[in-house]
């Protein structure tokens, strides 16, 4: 039975069969093209090598239920590169994946819990966010359990992880073997504060004792951020300490961020913003086993220190650090958004050059992003842009690579989110 069919089955039968009831039932599509031309993206190009260009794609249907104190969610979707298999293929390269499934139900009024494949996203999702840039986005297998009353919300978060309903314990290292937190958000008249402390668990193989182990990384820290008639900014801080896994060992971990952003609204179209965020990092002459390095987990990392991804998108970890000052002009009208960010890149720690073993400058280079977007319709938004880094010797070292080769990046997507379904019941 084809798809299509399968899903006017399903549809039709709910309809059916609780319409006595008051619920909701929403139906929606995304179809997400994105063209992206890398020529010296995450790295510096090497000299003999060539830029290149492709078109991934998402492709999303959700379906939203809700009746009573009971809410659910099923998010398919496919991921694809346009080519990856033959125009007469069979089968698909990544298939249909399960981006989220879960159910909430309201215990009371002030008590909610949540549980399956769910979006776990906080405050500037530096720490916990959806990814949503990556086509194929980021969710968890989790429980959260939500408080809310007045102005204050605590979450309360947990997670097991494995490979498979196995007989025995066997080596996991897919993501955390199990993780815990606590969210606290507290609103004020123009202001919030929010505090996270994140314990993950990271399992690794004793070779020594042949047993299976657990390092525990915390991750303690809050976020405030204020509003006012044309001043708006936000203040971060964050500390991880305990320990993580390294191969089949594991090492104490003691590591810093934090960061600052404050914006002025000139008027109604014309804003601009300053900030500055550091990371820590460690010195490459430091013989010191313990790690230094501050990794920002589970965040939405392509959203800070440059659109280029050269610094903590799948990379830089365990590494210099980084302190990144930047700007940001955002000019809105109408259906336009174009806005321009230089970043000032220096590392965090020492950088030492491997030939001359000699102190490197920590200065790693400029990059300046400028994108745009348009909304073309209620449903389609189209949304572009071109980055440029001018690296330094120092970035060379770390990233490898050639400076004075045009680094550069370009893209453009097309954003298509109709509603196809929406039935509501009052009864």
């Amino acid at each position: 039975m084809k798809i299509s069919y399968k899903l006017v089955l399903i549809i039709s039968f709910l309809m059916v069969t609780v319409d006595s009831i008051a619920q909701e039932f929403d139906v929606n599509m995304q179809i997400r093209p994105r063209f992206e031309y890398r020529n010296g993206f995450k790295e510096l190009m090497k000299d003999g090598a060539y830029p290149t260009s492709f078109i991934s794609n998402r492709s999303r249907l959700t379906f939203d239920f809700k009746q009573e104190k009971i809410k659910a969610k099923i998010d398919f979707q496919n991921v694809r590169v346009w080519g990856d298999i033959a125009t007469t293929g069979i089968s698909d390269k990544n298939g249909v994946a399960l981006f989220e499934s879960w159910f909430s139900y309201d215990l009371n009024t002030n008590w909610t819990a949540k549980i399956g494949r769910q979006v776990i996203s906080y405050d500037n999702q530096r720490i916990f966010g959806g990814l949503d840039w990556a086509q194929q986005g980021q969710s968890h297998d989790a429980l959260v359990v939500h408080y809310a009353k007045d102005k204050m919300k605590i979450d309360f978060g947990g997670a097991i992880s494995n490979g498979g309903e196995n007989l025995v314990e066997t080596a996991y290292n897919t993501t955390y073997k199990n993780l815990q937190y606590i969210w606290f958000n507290k609103k004020f008249s123009n202001s919030s504060l929010s505090l996270l402390a994140l314990n993950t668990g990271y399992q690794y193989v004793n070779t020594i004792d042949v047993t299976f182990e657990n390092a525990y990384m915390q991750t303690l820290g809050g976020f405030y951020k204020f509003q006012g008639n044309n001043w708006f900014g936000d203040l971060g801080a964050y500390v991880q300490t305990g320990e993580t896994a390294l191969g089949t060992s594991k090492e104490d971990i003691l590591a810093y961020n934090a960061a600052i952003n404050v914006g002025y609204k000139f008027d109604a179209n014309f804003k601009a913003e300053l900030g500055f965020e550091y990371l820590s990092g460690k010195n490459q002459d430091d013989a010191d086993s313990k790690i230094k390095s501050f990794t920002p987990l589970f965040g939405t990392n392509h959203g800070f220190n440059g659109f280029m991804d050269y610094f903590y998108v799948g990379n830089h970890k365990n590494t210099v650090g980084l302190k990144d000052f930047y700007g940001k002009l955002t000019f809105e009208k109408n259906k336009w958004q174009i806005a321009l960010a230089p970043h000032f890149f220096y590392s965090a720690a020492q950088i030492i050059n491997p030939v001359t073993i000699e102190k490197e400058s920590s200065n790693l280079g400029t990059e300046i992003d400028l994108t745009c977007a348009y909304k073309m319709d209620k449903n389609i938004t189209i949304t572009g842009g071109f980055s440029k880094m001018f690296g330094t010797t120092s970035l060379e070292i770390i990233k490898a690579g050639n400076k004075d080769n045009d680094n550069n990046w370009a893209y453009v997507m097309i954003s298509f989110n109709p509603n196809i379904f929406s039935f509501k019941n009052t009864k």
